[in-house]
């Protein structure tokens, strides 16, 4: 099976392309990917081809590197300090609340879990 590094691959529109051992350039699709395989730009992939309709196409990608490395799109720390803070006080507000047998009102509920789940996001990497 060839190997290759991924040239471009966009997760939100399902495709990209693979440069072959020689130059190749090779279509792929995301239906061709395991479940946990994420493509990015620089991964080395092991891969079969065919003819496609417009040229060579992967089919069976195997990621041969380590996972995607952490995002470059990420908050600042000094930006994502501030953000932390806040959620801080507002968690320590329901809690409160919480501590006296009442929840927080809807609202507050789902201010507090859109938070909770932007901030994880810029955690995760």
């Amino acid at each position: 099976m060839p190997t290759g590094k991924v040239r471009f691959f966009d997760e939100e529109k399902g495709f990209g392309f693979i440069s072959g051992e020689g130059g190749q350039q090779v279509y792929v699709h995301a239906s061709v990917l395991g479940d946990d395989d994420e493509l990015y730009p620089g991964a080395r992939v092991e891969y079969s081809v065919v003819d496609g309709r417009r040229g060579p196409q992967a089919l069976s990608v195997k990621l041969l590197t380590a996972p995607r490395p952490v995002r470059r799109n990420r908050k600042r720390p000094d930006d994502l300090t501030v953000i932390v803070e806040d959620l801080m006080k507002l968690l320590d507000a329901a809690g409160e609340k919480l501590k006296v047998g009442q929840y927080p009102d809807r609202k507050q509920s789902r201010m507090l879990a859109t938070l909770l789940r932007s901030v994880a996001e810029e955690f995760d990497a």
